[in-house]
């Protein structure tokens, strides 16, 4: 039975229980200065439990941990690149936090398609034994090679029925369109029937940038996967050419470009940095 889609987080249930699942739906841009700029496009991301990555790898034909498919996930694509164990280095940086290790860690991001992934954005949901989510972990990618990570544990006070709220300075250089005089606002509703992933994005003047991922929950089963493919073919391929199919765009629109910093968190391609996000202390 298709998901229900919901808004509110007691009509989303719980996190999945399986140790993989397919959220298919639409991430959409709306810039709104010096120049409108809009779009939208249908993708597909997949949920991994990371203490579980060898039942996924068993969720379908098509499917792989750490070797080659038509969909796969590995582990080198995140966190410290290296391919190490990436419970453990999300288990690092929440303690660093003077957060406990949690009893579970889902991390949602578009899969490889044939050997190719790119992920502009990543996010690691901790929960308790209680499933309740106790940190949110931001990784952000440039198309320059960096990577810098934003660590989010969820105070009482930014967590609602609406879902998650919390914000962060920008500290890490992505679109040479936007300066770095940015703060982040996250609106986020954690993965059950669906997944919203909702930023937006403001100068000292206001708003600047929206975007968003809405997805509905389906099993990572065979069937699902050719259906998304389908629907989305070469999915990755897809989205980095997008990145810069709409940054031309943009560019003909003659909005302003903005230097890469040299005291970018990620200027060097390969460091990673992290840092704290800060609650939200208005609406």
């Amino acid at each position: 039975m298709k998901a229900r889609p919901s808004n509110r987080l007691n009509d989303n249930g719980p996190p999945p229980d399986a140790a993989a699942s397919l959220f298919t739906g639409t991430v959409m841009h709306h810039r709104m200065k010096p120049r409108e700029h809009r779009f939208s496009y249908k993708v597909f991301s997949v949920l991994l439990d990371l203490d579980r990555l060898g039942e996924a790898a068993k969720s379908s034909l098509f499917f792989s941990v750490n070797r080659f498919n038509l969909l796969s996930f590995h582990q080198k694509d995140h966190g410290p690149r290296d391919g190490s164990d990436l419970r453990s280095y999300v288990n690092k940086l929440l303690a660093k936090e003077s957060l406990e290790a949690p009893a579970r860690v889902l991390l949602l991001a578009y899969p490889r398609m044939l050997g190719y992934g790119f992920n502009p954005l990543s996010v690691y949901y901790a929960y308790d034994r209680s499933d309740r989510l106790i940190a949110l972990v931001y990784e952000v990618r440039n198309t320059f090679g960096g990577l810098h990570t934003y660590v989010a544990p969820v105070l009482d006070s930014q967590s609602s029925d609406a879902g998650v709220r919390q914000y962060q300075k920008k500290l890490f250089y992505v679109s040479p369109f936007i300066s770095m005089e940015q703060h982040y606002f996250f609106r986020m509703l954690p993965p059950g029937n669906t997944v919203r992933v909702r930023i937006l994005e403001k100068d000292t003047e206001g708003p600047l940038l929206s975007a968003t991922f809405s997805g509905t929950r389906s099993p990572l089963a065979s069937r699902s996967i050719l259906r998304a493919c389908l629907r989305v073919p070469l999915l990755t391929y897809k989205v980095i050419g997008a990145i810069h199919w709409e940054a031309f765009k943009i560019w003909r629109k003659r909005v302003p470009f903005h230097a890469r910093p040299a005291e970018d968190a990620g200027n060097d391609g390969s460091r990673r940095q992290t840092d704290t996000v800060l609650p939200v202390t208005n609406n």
